[in-house]
């Protein structure tokens, strides 16, 4: 792939690093409006695939709906809301987190994850960030009659038609197949058919599996990432925005007009990524306080404030 420069690491008024990655935002009828870089080559979007993968579970018979179904498209904090939302989700399928087959996992979000350990907590499969998503997988597998002891193998009934739901949203097909972070399977896709998916969730019509999921994001912005963390901040300023980071600094976001966008820093650095968002949201016209709050991250020196990351207009 080919990344070009998108953020400047900048200490004390030198510019000391930079961050490479592309983009590309579409208008709410799919068309390209805007790109940086490669977005017509496969990445693994890691958790940006949640809400793709969610849509796959609804439409094969998952009947949550509101805060449980954003936690199944969720990569969440470990707060005391996510824990008990994924216990939620496994008694209302008959069953408890032993049947989680995600690793054991500590709050990914640091003032949560040092008052858990403070408090005694030690690394569980229901603490993970992808708990909610495993709990709906069981969920959905419970309510078809799957087996439930396999299902994260790709050849598994549930896994077969997440990946037919990700095909028909993304506009892409026989993806690539890996083990992502969590155990289950991650699929393939271009930045382009990641911002058509994103695109097409966010229009769907009221009845639809799409529609429930984008209802799930924009309705509970704490659920499916956590209280404070960015994505929060975005969805909670642009009400009917949905929006979904993933690990190696994925993001996609779909705006209330059905404007899409979708972002991979290549280095992975996650303290680009929302930085590269508020960019593009303002380059394509947007315009809100937060976007100032989210689009400079710090760069300390002796615990103080010396620098930023900032984002390069391409």
């Amino acid at each position: 792939m080919e990344h070009v420069v998108v953020a400047e690491v900048v200490r004390s008024g030198f510019v000391e690093g930079y961050h490479w990655g592309s983009a590309v935002a579409l208008d709410s009828d799919g068309s390209v409006r805007w790109s940086v870089g490669t977005v017509d080559e496969p990445i693994f979007p890691r958790s940006s695939n949640k809400p793709l993968q969610a849509v796959g579970m609804v439409r094969a018979g998952l009947e949550l709906r509101g805060r449980l179904l954003a936690l199944a498209c969720a990569s969440h904090s470990g707060e005391r809301i996510h824990i008990d939302g994924v216990r939620d989700i496994l008694a209302d399928a008959g069953l408890d987190a032993s049947a989680l087959q995600t690793p054991p996992g500590l709050p990914v979000e640091e003032s949560v994850r040092l008052a858990y350990v403070r408090d005694g907590g030690e690394p569980a499969p229901v603490v993970m960030n992808c708990s909610g998503k495993h709990a709906a997988m069981l969920a959905t597998c419970v309510a078809n009659d799957w087996e439930v002891a396999t299902y994260p193998d790709p050849t598994h009934p549930l896994q077969q038609a997440i990946t037919a739901t990700f095909e028909d949203l993304t506009g892409e097909f026989d993806p690539a197949i890996g083990v992502d972070g969590c155990g289950a399977p991650v699929l393939a896709c271009s930045l382009i058919g990641l911002a058509r998916a994103f695109g097409r969730i966010k229009q769907a019509v009221p009845g639809t599996a799409e529609h429930a999921i984008a209802d799930a994001i924009s309705g509970s912005p704490e659920h499916v990432s956590g209280s404070q963390r960015d994505e929060a901040l975005l969805l909670r300023a642009y009400p009917g925005a949905i929006a979904k980071a993933g690990a190696e600094a994925c993001y996609a976001v779909a705006m209330p007009d059905g404007t899409s966008v979708a972002l991979k820093i290549g280095d992975g650095g996650s303290r680009a990524r929302p930085v590269l968002m508020a960019a593009i949201l303002r380059r394509l016209g947007y315009d809100h306080p937060v976007l100032t709050e989210i689009g400079s991250q710090p760069v300390l020196g002796g615990g103080q404030r010396v620098g930023h990351v900032r984002a390069v207009a391409p």
